[in-house]
């Protein structure tokens, strides 16, 4: 699926009425500093009221007003006067969105090195063998190589950006050509070109993260057309069209199975390791893997609002919605640059005059100050590591909607858990069987399967499929009615025969105290209990109960662990969430309404125990979800999942809340880490530059070390283990 330079989005409400707004996808940024230019060169186009940038996902979305939107030559010859690209549709790239992306060799950056580089050597050779040039040619190489860089400076300050790296470099540079410094200049230029190299590099990798989302899909499908099958592209498909999947195939969009069964891989969607069977009716999403049997699938969903599509979408997303750290790195970034420019301004002034040192080493002390201060490492610290932390996540099918929403996860103190569909499987299903008066087991369950087989209730549904597993023969029903608020009734092999609440059954039948006690025991148990009567007289019973997912213990013995104490909320009856509760070990609450869910997170909260994260369907739980801290939904892929609360988890798993968890906490973990890099070779070398100990050399190699330090150790959350 291709997409244009500009893509339309939804009207944001939310955000202030920033509406409506258009997306374009943009090359070449690689930071903060990237996409607060961008968002200054946007901004001064006529038409455009607001714009942000995203350089993690290398997005850039104008608002603006009316139904006009801003003329797109205008976005794109702003982005290049900052040596950014607009990707238009020859070169656009699939449902992620991300951009194309060139070797490092083919890049501007690239370009750079290989230019500057080869001028600083050859300016070495000359001086080396023709000393007589003096410093000329080191001159000529700072020059040249300092141009593009004195550009981007210009084109940043014509947009009212004034403190930018580049314009750091390009007064460091020339003022150590004024006061003669030209060879350590040169090597300067040459050194700074390879640190925006290596950043854009190392951009270039998380923002492959994202981009390997899109290859999940294939770019064409089989369609079926009657007998015939034509194969078209995947991007052309629409709603209501059928398409035939074969064996190994990848799905190529969200559907639904018409024909056919298999075991389907949707690991590459929600990280699931074990395949799935499917059948006629249920749902698929694209991405996932036929594994073993032809399928005719029905369209039920356009390629751009695809799972795998909005999946990317909600991480392009997440990523511009920075986290509470990043926005006061940005702050600081915003006040500490021009704190430095004076720092720097008193170093070369001050000390000629009170201390009598020399004009040119003064300068030269202030120019390399210039240089170390810089806060490329520091701005880029944290975002990376979000961009990393919200990709991963997205991978192993946990979706998180923005920085601020990652760091909040990791202080979570306690987790409000939905019962039906959440810890348990959402379906009834059949605990035990009992056959009284010389009655067979099998022929109980037979016998309430044959009543039940017409019915759609889901406790019809469970006593039907307890039955095939047994493989049982179900005997023929004459008469069948059902008995309204009650239970179900027909003749079988002559004799009436009814399914029925244990209350209705003791007004029809004789119940034995020992069976009414045992019926009871069950009840309290937390199972729903049916009775089978057989000609007045009652020959057996079966109770039903929503079981706990497989992963349920496990997940919540995951979330003790790291200090998180999970709170089942239910709206079933008190004594079917105690028996929940106590078979998972978990504080129960039961008959609770949406209205009274959300107190009990709101108190909790205001009584200090919390932060507090509530996990649900993300539909009935909406009031609580709302209250809550962080709100957690549990959808498995589906629109509920992918676009209600803060946080999703594709796959049907409790254990993904400590996944989630944990994730967040080793995120914001990797953000001190590379706060305290920035910070700290800054400190060393700001204290090494203003005594003269380390140059502008030195000076450059600790900014281009500490940003690729940083850098690197954010990516290293792409390979976090689960």
């Amino acid at each position: 699926m291709t997409l244009s330079a500009s893509e339309n989005l939804n009207p944001r409400s939310a955000e202030g009425g920033k509406a409506p707004r258009e997306r374009f996808r943009v090359s070449g940024m690689d930071c903060g500093g990237c996409e607060r230019k961008a968002v200054a060169a946007a901004t001064r186009v006529k038409g455009v009221t607001d714009a942000e940038a995203n350089a993690a996902a290398g997005t850039l979305d104008v608002f603006f007003e009316g139904k006009t939107p801003p003329d797109e030559a205008a976005i794109d010859q702003a982005m290049r006067g900052l040596g950014y690209e607009v990707i238009h549709d020859e070169r656009a790239s699939s449902a992620a969105g991300a951009t194309p992306e060139s070797a490092w060799w083919q890049t501007a950056k690239g370009k750079l090195v290989l230019v500057s580089g080869a001028l600083l050597a050859t300016a070495a050779v000359l001086h080396l063998f023709w000393p007589v040039l003096g410093d000329w040619p080191f001159v000529a190489a700072t020059l040249v190589g300092l141009y593009p860089i004195a550009r981007s400076a210009w084109q940043a300050l014509r947009v009212g950006e004034v403190f930018t790296i580049e314009s750091l470099m390009t007064i460091a540079a020339a003022g150590a050509l004024i006061i003669g410094a030209a060879a350590e200049s040169a090597v300067v230029v040459v050194l700074f070109a390879v640190g925006e190299l290596l950043e854009g590099v190392a951009s270039t990798r998380a923002r492959r993260s994202i981009a390997a989302l899109s290859d999940l899909a294939p770019a064409t499908a089989r369609r079926l057309d009657g007998e015939e099958v034509t194969e078209v592209a995947a991007e052309t498909l629409a709603p209501g069209q059928r398409v035939l999947v074969r064996p190994g195939d990848r799905m190529p969009c969200d559907g639904r199975i018409a024909e056919g069964g298999s075991y389907l891989d949707e690991s590459p969607v929600n990280g699931e390791a074990e395949p799935r069977y499917k059948s006629a009716g249920e749902e698929v999403f694209a991405g996932t893997i036929n594994r073993d049997g032809a399928l005719t699938v029905e369209v039920t969903r356009r390629s751009e609002d695809n799972t795998i599509a909005r999946i990317i979408r909600l991480v392009e997303e997440a990523q511009a919605a920075k986290a509470p750290v990043a926005r006061f790195i940005d702050r600081f970034a915003r006040w500490y640059m021009p704190a430095v420019i004076a720092l720097a301004l008193a170093l070369a002034v001050l000390p000629p005059l009170v201390a009598s040192m020399a004009w040119s080493e003064s300068v030269y002390r202030a120019l390399a100050l210039l240089l170390i201060a810089c806060p490329c490492a520091l701005v880029i610290s944290t975002p990376a590591a979000i961009a990393a932390g919200l990709s991963s996540g997205a991978r192993h099918g946990l979706l998180i909607k923005g920085g601020a929403v990652l760091e909040s996860l990791g202080k979570l103190k306690v987790i409000a858990l939905d019962k039906t569909g959440t810890l348990t499987a959402g379906a009834p299903e059949v605990t035990d069987i009992d056959a009284w008066q010389g009655t067979a087991e099998d022929d109980v369950l037979a016998f309430a399967a044959a009543l039940e087989r017409e019915s759609g209730h889901p406790i019809a549904a469970a006593i039907v499929s307890q039955a095939k597993a047994r493989s049982l023969a179900l005997p023929a029903v004459e008469g069948g009615r059902a008995l309204a608020g009650a239970g179900v009734s027909g003749r079988i092999g002559g004799e009436e025969v009814i399914l029925a609440s244990p209350g209705y059954a003791a007004s029809i039948a004789s119940l034995s105290d020992a069976d009414e006690a045992h019926i009871q025991a069950l009840e309290e148990d937390g199972k729903t209990v049916t009775v089978l009567v057989k000609a007045g007289v009652v020959v057996g019973a079966i109770a039903l109960r929503d079981e706990p997912r497989e992963d349920a213990r496990e997940g919540l013995a995951a979330l003790s662990r790291l200090g998180v104490r999970p709170v089942m909320l239910s709206g079933d009856n008190p004594r079917s969430a105690a028996a929940i509760g106590k078979l998972l070990g978990i504080e129960a609450h039961g008959g609770l309404m949406p209205e009274d869910k959300a107190a009990r997170v709101a108190e909790w909260g205001s009584a200090g125990e919390g932060p507090v994260g509530k996990v649900g369907d993300g539909i009935n739980d909406a009031p609580a979800l709302a209250a809550a801290d962080v709100g957690v939904a549990m959808g498995g892929g589906t629109d509920v999942a992918l676009e209600t609360a803060d946080a999703a988890l594709l796959r049907d798993r409790v254990a993904g809340i400590a996944e989630l968890i944990r994730l967040s906490r080793a995120t914001l973990a990797n953000v001190k880490t590379n706060i305290a890099l920035a910070l700290g070779l800054k400190a060393i070398f700001l204290v090494t530059t203003a005594l003269g100990i380390t140059g502008l050399w030195i000076a450059v190699m600790a900014d281009t070390g500490a940003t690729v330090l940083v850098t690197i150790n954010a990516m290293r959350l792409l390979r976090h283990r689960f």
